[in-house]
């Protein structure tokens, strides 16, 4: 269906690592990956692809809500996996329904409150994550390590599996979006589509089906290449050994190349489903007046430096997939200067072709300058305040040099271009002084640290408090339950059956 307006489609992975895609890997990078993933390997080489975006926070839920929004986490109050997403923000998709197109929401997006629906005129599937606030962590309690949060079994189980709960999710994911182009395409509803499918691979458990797991047969997959003494850890890295309880079974190098040779066939089961949803755009005609945007929410540290999961602003999971793809509108490059998923807010309203009164100005900046051959903006913001922090992490990257502050931790201060393994901490660096200074200033003047460190605290206590009563007595679910009506499915006796098949028949017969 070609309309006056482009279709953006949105294809979001979790915890997908920018470095396990070989075709992303710039000059901040080092190390080649193996992973198979020729549909986005396509897509990158057809489209603008950003080399060195990141998430706004390690995280879930603080991430997706950030995207969304164009907002930083401690602006809207997405400190964890188990914070509200306030219902009276608005987000990408109040923008574009409010400015004429149908916008719907298939798979997981993490949403935690009453409202489950942020802007999605449709949502086609429930979360696979709970939507309550069972997941508060409690910096109260620096020694507690949560029982439903990551350990070391996804590691330890590494291997194949016939079925998880994860295929299982991404599978329906996939057919109701397929499912759902199909019906835009022979349906009446002129409007243009802004549409995000998000998966759940190839986020731990590191299981996948035999299919994926035997195209590494024989590949060459390596043991993590950095390898930092524990007592040589940043305290940051070492509560996050903790929270995680990384130190608690001892791991073998075979289980380490398990976990990561399922890691990387999940990322091939992520190109598969990718490639469904491409075929339907092209079997359904609607394939050129649909821009993509391929992402995730966060990457994957995959056991180097010792840490595995997120929750960290060190490359591995910090720096995200992303790409826009839209060959007729813009020709392919690559960009090396940083970007991050706040900015896509801002560059999809733009494109778009609406110019809204923001209610809330975003933090980030459109990419569009980017895309049309231009120059934009070199920088990427980032907040962490979840589980393993103590105090507020506050990350700025720009141009070669990344910035990581907590004001109970030393600071790191990395140069990316010299040193993209981030070993050497220049923060002590008598040569660097001058501009450590300038980013903590920058930091005192942006940031409220105190204000932000107590919002976070009270906003524990106040969830811990009603998740415990929520938990008494009978159970009121908060989690999203995608309703079909039976009644208007197929075919029913209130229906004109002629004009009931015609009308589902694509292509449409002409008589």
């Amino acid at each position: 269906m070609m309309t006056a307006k482009p279709n953006i489609l949105v294809l979001m992975a979790d915890q997908m690592a920018a470095a396990a895609l070989p075709f992303l890997n710039g000059p901040f990078s080092r190390g080649n990956s193996p992973v198979i993933a020729p549909n986005l390997a396509r897509l990158a080489a057809e489209g603008v692809a950003f080399r060195s975006a990141y998430c706004n926070s390690p995280l879930c839920a603080p991430s997706r809500f950030s995207m969304l929004s164009g907002l930083r986490p401690s602006r809207i109050g997405a400190y964890d996996n188990a914070c509200e997403f306030p219902a009276d923000q608005p987000t990408i998709a109040h923008y574009l329904r409010r400015g004429g197109y149908r916008t719907v929401l298939s798979g997981k997006m993490h949403f935690v409150g009453p409202d489950q629906m942020h802007g999605f005129e449709e949502r086609l599937t429930t979360d696979i994550y709970p939507a309550d606030f069972g997941w508060t962590p409690d910096w109260s309690r620096p020694d507690h390590r949560p029982h439903w949060y990551h350990s070391m079994d996804s590691v330890l189980s590494a291997g194949t599996a016939i079925r998880t709960n994860q295929i299982d999710f991404d599978e329906e994911v996939i057919f109701t979006t397929r499912r759902k182009l199909y019906d835009i395409a022979r349906d009446k509803d002129d409007r243009p589509f802004f549409l995000i499918a998000s998966l759940t691979h190839p986020h731990d458990p590191f299981a996948i089906q035999r299919k994926y797991w035997d195209m590494y047969e024989g590949v060459d997959i390596s043991l993590p290449r950095i390898d930092i003494p524990k007592d040589a850890q940043d305290p940051h890295s070492m509560r996050l050994r903790h929270v995680c309880g990384l130190d608690l079974d001892d791991v073998t190098d075979a289980q380490v190349l398990a976990a990561r040779r399922a890691y990387y066939a999940a990322i091939s089961f992520v190109d598969d489903q990718v490639g469904l949803v491409l075929d339907t755009l092209v079997e359904t005609g609607q394939a050129d007046n649909t821009i993509i945007v391929i992402c995730t929410d966060h990457g994957e540290m995959l056991g180097d430096r010792g840490l595995w999961y997120k929750m960290t602003f060190l490359e591995g999971a910090a720096r995200i997939p992303m790409i826009v793809h839209a060959p007729s509108r813009f020709a392919p490059r690559t960009i090396d200067a940083s970007v991050s998923l706040l900015d896509l807010m801002p560059t999809l309203v733009e494109l778009a072709g609406l110019n809204p009164d923001y209610a809330t100005p975003p933090d980030g900046h459109s990419l569009v300058p980017w895309l049309t051959g231009g120059t934009g903006h070199d920088e990427a913001i980032g907040e962490y305040l979840g589980e393993g922090a103590l105090a507020p992490v506050i990350m700025i990257r720009r141009e070669n040099y990344k910035f990581i502050h907590s004001p109970i931790d030393p600071d790191q201060l990395f140069d990316l271009a010299a040193d993209p393994d981030e070993l050497v901490n220049l923060a002590t660096d008598p040569a660097h002084a001058h501009l450590l200074a300038a980013l903590r200033a920058e930091i005192a003047q942006g940031w409220d640290i105190e204000a932000i460190h107590a919002a976070v605290l009270a906003s524990q206590r106040r969830r811990q408090v009603v998740a415990e009563a929520n938990a008494t007595g009978a159970l009121s679910s908060w989690d999203y339950s995608a309703y079909r009506d039976g009644a208007q499915a197929y075919i029913r006796n209130h229906m004109d059956l002629e004009e009931l098949e015609a009308q589902a028949r694509f292509p449409r017969v002409r008589f």
